[in-house]
């Protein structure tokens, strides 16, 4: 296949140069791979071979601006791989990323390359650089020194192999969670099975099964379909095997990530040791917010303090219910959500399938997209002509305050076979400039939300509501970037610091402001009742003792694995088990094991950084304290959170500028308040 057949390896001529979706098959990955690592290795190697004395523009500018064409097909190729996927590109997903990391190791190692780094790196005081640029230089320095370019040869050499073993390993690791999660369904084909199931989910779970070709209903360990079966089915016995299940994918079943779950825990540390450092966390957070493993420790253990009594109370309050309605057992996991939900019906006489009628899709798309223009000014257009990679995604242009092209945004909001599960956002093209150009980002939102019925549109839970939220506030902050390089642009900001943004969004979900605008009954068009909206804000902290204390166990149990020193020779169950003891309140379930299935960080980026949710958290609650004491929809204060953090990217440690946000450094102490654990 020549360059002039591969849509790839053209110069896309669609509107704002979006992927021509269309025009693109799997057979053209291959090649384009090929043709664009070749041409990168060019790019390279000229600036590596130049005689020029090395400078800024000449050495760190032109490194950044390289590889724009193989960035473009890996960024298209690797989310069809998430979003759209089916075995053969997973097969080629096999084969291609040994390739980038083969091609990402020769830059690395590539000496004369590094040199003139170092040389540019070694005068950064007398180069009068901006903030940024100085930022970028630093990076780019560090990044050479993290990946081995001042080792001797044979640790290289050694660095090298253990980077392309472990592409090959994550990638299988988060392949085997999926598969795991699409083998396997309950078929029901007794009524009486159905017991305690509201309407739309059973009414779902059929059209599932004529999917299927069978009579009855089949559901699914898809969150839109795994999520309300625990939530409310009657049969006790049916809970505990789809829990037993879905606990258990990955471990010992045929998609079993024990050994490859050791082996990336292994190969990490000894990477980390070639370097110096005692474990994968200290590697890792040397480049956090967080700095070291000791401060994460300690974080998560006050959080910890500050919750687990909560916990305990919110454990046995629901144990005595349970037992109220004739409940003579202890409370196992599987029986957690059934009872939660009837407790907080009880309580504030609501839940999902109160609040689901009020949250249909489309409306809370439209409120969600308006909550933008009202803080940021910004409009969202739909675009039906341009390409789009599935029936179900929808392109948005979103424009500016002056109605300027600002992004794409490609939204994809519902489960498939073909998809991961949970929700995330991602970019098809990064913020740069270049030559005095703009180059606007195309950003993309995928989630995993109950899909439209027969005789109903799509309707959310509050906490779909909430993870749209979460997802969008990702998309601003790639959408807003105002950078000049793409690796500094958008989310590529420290991990402990990129949930900021998303988990700053979430407070309006319970904020009667927003709630009153965005909420309306998909059939009368009603608002949504103020009695409800007050129930959904009284019901916020609804054991938020336990959530917090489920939270910290993940943090816990990531630091264990990656704090670890020597390679482990416990069985992965019984070091998860010593790892979370000290947030269990459960018996433990012996079928179980959460860590084979934790994708996040072992097929993701959260490796020793999953405490960022909760470190983002404290972040969150104090940004959206500025908001609260000011009105929700301060102009003022949202122009300063959208000109010091969404627009910023990583161009300065995220401190200074949260600092320059907020004016002080972040408090504990709203968080703990809004969590009514204080």
């Amino acid at each position: 296949m020549t360059v002039h057949t591969n849509p790839l390896l053209k110069e896309f001529t669609t509107p704002y140069e979006s992927a021509p979706f269309e025009l693109i098959e799997l057979n053209h990955f291959l090649p384009a791979f090929t043709k664009s690592i070749e041409m990168a290795r060019k790019e390279i190697n000229e600036i590596a071979e130049s005689s020029d004395k090395p400078n800024f523009k000449n050495t760190i500018e032109a490194l950044e601006y390289s590889g724009h064409k193989l960035d473009r097909v890996a960024s298209i190729f690797f989310n069809l791989n998430h979003a759209n996927t089916n075995d053969e590109m997973q097969a080629l997903a096999r084969e291609v990323s040994p390739m980038l990391t083969e091609f990402s190791n020769d830059i690395i190692m590539n000496e004369k390359l590094f040199s003139r780094v170092k040389v540019v790196y070694h005068q950064k005081n007398e180069l009068k650089l901006t903030i940024e640029q100085e930022k970028l230089l630093t990076d780019r320095y560090k990044s050479f020194v993290r990946s081995g370019a001042n080792l001797e040869k044979v640790k290289k050499d050694q660095i090298r192999e253990i980077s392309k073993e472990l592409s090959k390993l994550t990638l299988q690791f988060g392949e085997n969670v999926l598969a795991a999660t699409n083998s396997f369904e309950l078929y029901i084909t007794d009524k009486k099975e159905l017991s305690g199931l509201p309407d739309g989910i059973i009414e779902a779970a059929s059209m599932v099964a004529k999917e299927k070709g069978k009579e009855g209903w089949v559901f699914t360990l898809q969150f839109p379909s795994y999520v309300p079966f625990m939530q409310y089915s009657d049969v006790r016995e049916l809970r505990e095997k789809m829990f037993k299940v879905y606990s258990s994918r990955c471990f010992n079943d045929k998609f079993d990530n024990q050994k490859i779950l050791k082996r990336i825990v292994e190969l990490r540390l000894k990477k980390v040791q070639l370097f110096g450092y005692k474990s994968y966390a200290d590697f890792v957070l040397e480049e956090r917010m967080a700095e070291k493993s000791s401060k994460v420790i300690d974080f998560l253990n006050e959080l910890l303090n500050a919750s687990m009594p909560k916990a305990k109370e919110e454990f046995q309050e629901l144990q005595a219910y349970a037992k109220k309605l004739g409940a003579s057992f202890k409370l196992e996991r599987w029986d957690w959500a059934y009872y939660a939900e009837k407790l907080k019906t009880e309580k504030f006489d609501v839940n999902d399938e109160i609040t689901r009628p009020y949250f249909e899709l489309e409306r809370v798309k439209k409120g969600v997209f308006s909550l933008a223009t009202r803080l940021y000014g910004i409009e969202f257009k739909i675009n039906n002509a341009l390409s789009k990679y599935h029936k179900e995604v929808e392109v948005y242009e979103v424009l500016d305050e002056k109605g300027e092209f600002l992004s794409l945004l490609y939204t994809d909001f519902h489960p498939r076979n073909s998809k991961q599960g949970g929700a995330w956002m991602t970019s098809f093209v990064d913020q740069y400039r270049k030559n005095g150009v703009d180059h606007r980002p195309h950003i993309s939102i995928v989630c995993n939300f109950t899909r439209p019925s027969e005789t109903k549109p799509s309707l959310l839970t509050f906490n779909e509501v909430t993870t749209f939220l979460h997802e969008f506030g990702h998309a601003l902050h790639g959408m807003l970037s105002k950078c000049s390089y793409s690796s500094l642009s958008g989310t590529s900001v420290y991990r402990d610091f990129v949930e900021l943004p998303s988990q700053f969004m979430e407070n309006f979900a319970t904020q009667k402001e927003w709630l009153d605008e965005v909420a309306a009954h998909y059939k009368t068009g009603e608002k949504i009742p103020a009695e409800i909206v007050q129930k959904i804000i009284d019901s916020e902290n609804f054991l938020s003792g336990y959530s917090f204390v489920r939270q910290i166990s993940f943090g816990i149990n990531d630091m264990a694995w990656h704090s670890v020193t020597e390679p482990v020779t416990d069985e992965v169950s019984v070091f998860e088990e010593k790892a979370m003891s000290p947030t269990e309140l459960f018996d433990r379930v012996e079928t179980s094991c959460m860590s084979t299935s934790f994708s996040h960080i072992f097929a993701g980026g959260y490796g020793a950084g999953y405490y960022g949710y909760k470190w983002a958290e404290v972040l969150d609650a104090d940004a959206f304290d500025a908001f609260k004491s000011a009105g929700i929809f301060n102009q003022e204060i949202a122009n300063s959170f959208r000109k010091n953090i969404l627009e910023k990217g990583g161009s300065d440690h995220p401190m200074s500028l949260y600092l320059k946000f907020r004016g002080k450094e972040p408090s504990i102490e709203p968080l703990l308040k809004r969590s009514g654990l204080k």
